[in-house]
């Protein structure tokens, strides 16, 4: 680091992504992408979008907002408008934005101590102190562990790395027993399998929940996310917004977002695909004598009671696959592993075969 950075950021970790090579010579399955393009009206409206590249982006992203209110009440069966719905630069902004609106030295920041590794980054970036829950042995959340919390509370669910769910009414629970702070259930993976907490927002007005366009609608590389809460939280959120980046989401994206709406029985087709693959490697994982956890995410994490986690990663890299390995101590035998499409997944499973 320069002599010039501030003391504030000398000692932070950053978020370290997955890797993303640019030669295309491995299978890659280490960022929980989707393996399937993004929807022919998502690239025909981008295209169409090309042409108005000269002007600012609307900043209020009123087309989209209003797509998506739409989107979400019909699907969940809520009340919502676009003043329910913030859009982001991917989920990760959304995240950042309630740690910078609703964490500080008297509000601290909770959440697991396994989970999405950028909840520790946030709260460092912007000074807020944190605490970390531990999972239970076998990597659940434990909702009693997090009744009046005393800070605003961060739950991915599914969980980040493990893929492990809550049921909506433990969740509620959660929200229920922590009414005078916010709550952010961070549903990046929820299409795969589990109960979104959306229809909570009408009940409760100290939840956010927040998803993204970037697993299941295969909108990783335009890089959309969004938040859902009551209109005040919203509220706070663009005040945060509006302070740093009001052009926040660029034009070709927010075209191709309205695009990926309009064409939802291609994105559902492609999670049941996911979801058949992910029974398919299960399956495969556990004769080879795997141990894995209970994912519904698009990923499985798992160990081999006989092959060292670390090498496995180096492994199956040096056959041409990308998984993903994490150092911390509680799970550093683990590999999280993206489901891709079945021919990758047969590869996956082949190259395991040989290796083990």
């Amino acid at each position: 680091m320069s002599r010039f950075l501030s003391y504030r950021f000398a000692d932070l970790e950053p978020y370290v992504p997955g890797e993303q090579p640019q030669d295309q010579q491995y299978i890659k399955l280490n960022t929980n992408e989707s393996p399937y393009p993004a929807s022919p009206k998502a690239c025909e409206r981008a295209r169409d979008a090309i042409e108005r590249l000269k002007l600012y982006p609307d900043p209020d992203c009123k087309a989209l907002a209003e797509s998506l209110a739409e989107y979400l009440a019909g699907k969940y069966g809520v009340q919502l408008t676009k003043d329910n719905v913030l859009l982001t630069n991917g989920s990760d902004e959304v995240l950042n934005f309630a740690f910078m609106a609703f964490c500080d030295e008297k509000t601290p920041a909770v959440f697991p101590d396994i989970t999405y590794g950028f909840y520790p980054v946030f709260a460092d970036m912007n000074g807020a102190p944190y605490r970390e829950i531990p999972l239970t042995e076998d990597f659940r959340i434990s909702p009693e562990d997090y009744a009046k919390a005393g800070g605003t509370l961060f739950i991915a669910n599914p969980n980040a790395h493990t893929g492990i769910a809550l049921s909506r009414d433990e969740v509620e629970g959660i929200i229920e027993s922590n009414r005078d702070k916010v709550v952010v259930v961070d549903e990046a993976y929820v299409d795969f399998g589990c109960e979104s907490c959306v229809p909570l927002v009408e009940k409760y007005d100290n939840l956010l929940v927040t998803q993204t366009f970037s697993k299941s609608r295969s909108m990783a590389g335009a890089r959309l996310g969004f938040g859902i809460a009551g209109r005040e939280i919203i509220s706070d959120l663009n005040t945060i917004r509006n302070s740093t980046n009001p052009y926040n989401i660029n034009g070709m994206t927010m075209a191709a977002g309205i695009g990926v709406l309009e064409d939802d029985e291609y994105t559902m087709s492609n999670c049941r695909k996911i979801i058949e693959n992910r029974q398919y490697t299960v399956s495969e994982l556990k004769k080879l004598g795997f141990e894995l956890t209970d994912s519904i995410g698009n990923f499985v994490f798992m160990k081999h009671p006989d092959y060292d986690g670390g090498k496995l990663y180096e492994d199956l890299k040096k056959a041409g696959i990308l998984v993903r390995h994490f150092t911390k101590e509680r799970i550093a035998q683990y590999n999280r592993v993206t489901i891709g499409s079945r021919e990758q997944m047969e590869a996956f499973i082949n190259t395991l075969k040989e290796i083990i």
